[in-house]
């Protein structure tokens, strides 16, 4: 079974009545109004920590490079710098209350794997519009309905004073990434005798109707999120279609999901993508719900906050998502190549979500770890049913002046029992092909009908 370091995580009473309140509500103005002193406008903790290994927020990194065309691969903006720690199965005792489960399996079981660990930036941002939003949400956002239901919130993250697990989820959910994005992308799994097999490429769309600039909680329908998924390879994949719709209220409606399939030539629904149907994006090596490490409703777990605490992490991974795929896979083949991948110290919040009574789901207990900057799950563990780690998963953060924001879509998996893994939703690194914004789609494209009136083969 997982183990507890209590040696880092928060321990005060006041933690242990939040993780057991029933009742999920907004909090009251002098609160919120932390947001502006010893908070960040998204709800961080503003000063650094003890030692100044963790520095202060100071607005975040906005600041895009003379030139740069949108959708270009963006610089390494940290470039000269040099790793304070290195981390291996030699000295990892030493950093193991900043280290996952997970983690620790990778250094003993592989020599090459690695972790760099380089000085802490705290780079995350947003426009001022969704700072303002925060602000109006952390007094009138609440979620009902055993958590499946978000009321009150537009615009920004809904909980930036999180009281529960289930607001932390949402928060996860609902993290900054633009009003509507585009990008193209390559899945790959690596088998466990250490074959890396290009699963597929896509065109993506994505758009939060919760995140559009000129709406409001007033006229805002209850759509979080819409996706327009186009695989463009393998061959006998290209032109397959996956287009799905997220509400804010999981209690009222399910995710809406469609497919176009070549082969038929029409658009079907399609009711399994979500939870723990395995993901044909992913060859069926990893589920729907782990796209984005979580992704989906959270009705089949109990959410409880376990802590506080500051964790190596994945951040500013620039120079890896701006690499060719090659470079990704070299010094491998059994994980990320290492000299690629940059990590730093940053506080994240631990959420355990453990199977509801009656509930099913092949992962029935799992561990998410979420960056307090920017609400993203950045690393997790996953359980199997006899209670051995079994997955382990990390997000790769792009930061993206441009936007602005530091933006969580490619990630890891990594199945610790076996050997196999996977990196999903992985950046073509060519000019014009990553994260862009757009300018919003209407509703309509998100449809069926417009759906079936795009199929091309």
């Amino acid at each position: 079974m997982f183990k507890i370091n209590h040696s880092v995580l928060m321990t005060s009473a006041v933690l242990a009545v939040m993780a057991a309140t029933p009742v999920m509500s907004s909090v009251a103005p002098e609160e919120a109004a932390r947001l502006k002193t010893t908070l960040t406008p998204l709800g961080a903790e503003r000063e650094g920590n003890a030692d100044g290994s963790i520095p202060a927020w100071n607005g975040g990194f906005t600041t895009v490079p003379p030139g740069y065309k949108s959708g270009d691969p963006r610089p390494d903006f940290f470039a000269g710098e040099k790793p304070v720690v290195q981390i291996t199965k030699a000295n990892m005792s030493k950093y193991a209350d900043k280290l996952t489960e997970g983690d620790q399996i990778l250094l003993n079981k592989y020599a090459s794997y690695r972790i760099d660990v380089y000085p802490t930036h705290r780079t995350a941002s947003a426009p001022q519009w969704v700072y303002d939003d925060t602000l109006e949400n952390a007094q009138h956002a609440t979620i009902t309905n055993d958590g499946l239901t978000l009321k009150g919130a537009y615009g920004g993250i809904p909980f930036p004073l999180p009281k529960t697990g289930n607001e932390l989820i949402w928060n996860h959910e609902l993290a900054w990434a633009g009003g509507a994005i585009t990008f193209s992308f390559s899945t790959y799994i690596v088998t466990d005798a250490g074959d890396s097999v290009l699963s597929s490429k896509a065109t993506n769309i994505q758009q939060y109707p919760y995140y559009l600039k000129n709406g409001s909680l007033k006229s805002f329908n209850g759509t979080a999120f819409e996706v327009d998924n186009v695989t463009t390879a393998p061959p006998f994949k290209a032109g397959e279609v996956i287009m799905y719709r997220d509400p804010t209220d999981y209690a009222s409606g399910q995710r809406q999901a469609w497919q176009y399939l070549t082969g038929q030539r029409r658009v079907r629904r399609a009711p399994t993508i979500g939870f723990d149907t395995p993901n044909q994006e992913a060859s069926g090596v990893s589920n729907f719900d782990e796209i984005f490490v979580f992704n989906g409703s959270p009705e089949r777990y109990d959410w409880k906050i376990v802590g506080k605490r500051e964790m190596y992490v994945p951040y500013n991974c620039n120079r890896l998502l701006g690499s060719s795929h090659e470079a990704v896979f070299k010094n491998g083949p059994a994980h990320v190549n290492p000299d690629l991948l940059r990590w730093e110290l940053h506080r994240a919040w631990v959420v355990d979500g453990t199977l509801k009574p009656g509930k099913r789901h092949v992962i029935p207990h799992r561990r998410f770890y979420i960056d307090e900057d920017t609400w993203s799950i950045l690393l997790a563990d996953g359980w199997d049913a006899n209670g051995k780690l079994w997955k382990h998963y990390y997000g790769l953060p792009l930061l993206a002046p441009d936007i602005p924001g530091l933006i969580t879509m490619a990630h890891v998996y990594n199945n610790v029992q076996t050997g196999a893994w996977g990196i999903a939703a992985l950046f073509e690194a060519t000019p014009g092909a990553q994260v862009r914004p757009i300018d919003p789609k209407d509703d309509n494209y998100f449809t069926p009908d417009a759906l079936s009136s795009r199929g091309v083969r």
